[in-house]
């Protein structure tokens, strides 16, 4: 299996677009500013180009993390290219099934699945320790569901 880091890369701008989209102030931004207690004093001090640059490093780091989820056939292809060797029956796997849920509807599907019940978790349990409200726990978290459902779309349908 070779990855398609140019796929890889589009699902990481892709999280980008549908940030500049969802915390857009006619979307939800003045509203998750409230809820996480921003003020536009304190986003004037940000370092804007680091912000970016580092959220595109994470955005790549996560839709590295999500092939695998999206992308069946990457299970085949750990297990007959581990200790073993390639097995015969590899072969024979990927010739009957290569392109089997190779669709942007089936990566959206298992994104979507991923933001549910992955970043959902994450985000509520540490949105509860520090106090934040159900609004600022469904904005964030509606944020990585869609986008993790854009990135797998892109990844399992390129």
């Amino acid at each position: 299996m070779e990855i398609n880091f140019l796929a890889i890369l589009v699902a990481a701008v892709s999280a980008l677009v549908v940030g500049f989209i969802w915390y857009h102030p006619k979307v939800f931004g003045n509203t998750w500013m409230k809820a996480a207690d921003i003020t536009e004093e304190k986003m004037k001090g940000a370092n804007m180009a680091k912000i970016f640059i580092m959220a595109l490093i994470f955005a790549f780091l996560l839709a590295m993390s999500i092939m695998p989820m999206v992308i069946h056939q990457m299970g085949a292809h750990s297990l007959a290219k581990g200790e073993l060797g390639v097995l015969p029956s590899y072969d024979a796997f990927m010739a009957d099934y290569v392109n089997e849920f190779r669709t942007f509807k089936h990566g959206a599907f298992h994104g979507v699945l991923a933001g549910i019940f992955i970043a959902l978790p994450i985000l509520g349990t540490n949105a509860l320790f520090e106090r934040k409200s159900t609004k600022y726990i469904l904005i964030n978290s509606g944020y990585w569901i869609v986008t993790m459902g854009i990135m797998g779309a892109i990844i399992c349908g390129w």
